[in-house]
């Protein structure tokens, strides 16, 4: 198949040659290559330039998300499925715009979010103030829309087309807010009541939509397979169980684009998490193969 690399190396609106490591790991792995099996490779790194940014972060994610809307259109538009690594969960927006940039504000596009976080806090909810805790509900049009408008996601997502997979931390203002909303918590194995079993959800969710990005924070593997995560969770599933899901995602055949964030390659304990993160990118590029 053809693929597009869309390598993050920054950690929110900062460059962050630690934490983009992993960045190079992949492409140094082979993985890639494997994937399109003969077919085009195309890899590309956007970045901010120093002479555009501003003192304000809110701005800056905007800027980053723009740049990084460009290289997903590009993508797409050259009808090659785009591959997200490196980088955080702030530059969902950015993703999401250049699936809108390809297909057009009114495209039924639908995320499925793999993390231990719901990430759908706003000003009001949030106890921390960290922005990294926010970008679904930005992308959703809930709030700091400079960001998503900088990020060419121009329609928000409309809640409905979203689902949460095994998320098990979260704030009291967010998990109000979630539930407020069309937002679905799906799991892969039994959870609370009014949580769904993560096939219901997908039946649900491709009847909404025409696309999909599918989205995997590492950190919704359990904390001992990502040790040097900043906001690892224990109790979460291993790398066979989320692949397993994985393969159920993409067996819907909307999947046009699958991004892998959130993954230190320095530090003591990197290299597990390395090790976990190229078998969920391996595993999640086969299935996507196999499943159209």
């Amino acid at each position: 198949m053809d693929l597009q690399v869309v390598g993050i190396r920054y950690w929110d609106d900062r460059p962050a040659p630690g934490d983009g490591a992993a960045v190079g790991a992949y492409r140094d792995s082979g993985v890639y290559e494997e994937a399109a099996a003969g077919g085009a490779l195309t890899i590309r790194e956007p970045a901010l330039p120093p002479e555009r940014r501003t003192d304000d972060p809110i701005v800056n994610l905007g800027l980053l998300g723009g740049e990084i809307a460009a290289t997903v259109a590009e993508g797409l538009g050259a009808g090659r499925r785009v591959v997200v690594t490196g980088g955080n969960c702030s530059h969902l927006p950015g993703v999401l715009g250049g699936l809108q940039d390809a297909y057009g504000p009114t495209a039924r596009i639908g995320l499925v979010w793999f993390d231990a976080h719901g990430d759908f806090n706003t000003p009001r909810t949030t106890p921390s103030g960290m922005l990294g805790g926010m970008p679904v509900a930005v992308s959703a049009g809930l709030c700091h829309a400079p960001w998503r408008e900088g990020a060419r996601l121009v329609a928000p997502l409309p809640t409905d087309r979203i689902v949460l997979v095994d998320v098990r931390n979260l704030d009291p203002g967010e998990e109000r807010l979630i539930r407020a909303t069309d937002v679905t918590i799906a799991r892969v194995a039994p959870g609370r009541p009014g949580d769904l079993p993560l096939a219901e959800a997908l039946d649900r969710l491709v009847a909404r939509c025409d696309a999909l990005y599918l989205h995997i924070d590492s950190d919704v593997l359990d904390a001992s397979l990502t040790p040097n995560h900043r906001t690892k969770e224990p109790g979460g599933p291993d790398v066979a169980q989320t692949l397993a899901a994985v393969e159920q995602v993409m067996g819907t055949g909307k999947v046009v684009a699958f991004g892998l964030v959130a993954v230190r390659g320095e530090g003591e304990g990197a290299d597990v998490s390395l090790r976990s993160a190229l078998a969920l990118l391996r595993g999640g590029l086969r299935a996507w193969r196999a499943g159209g």
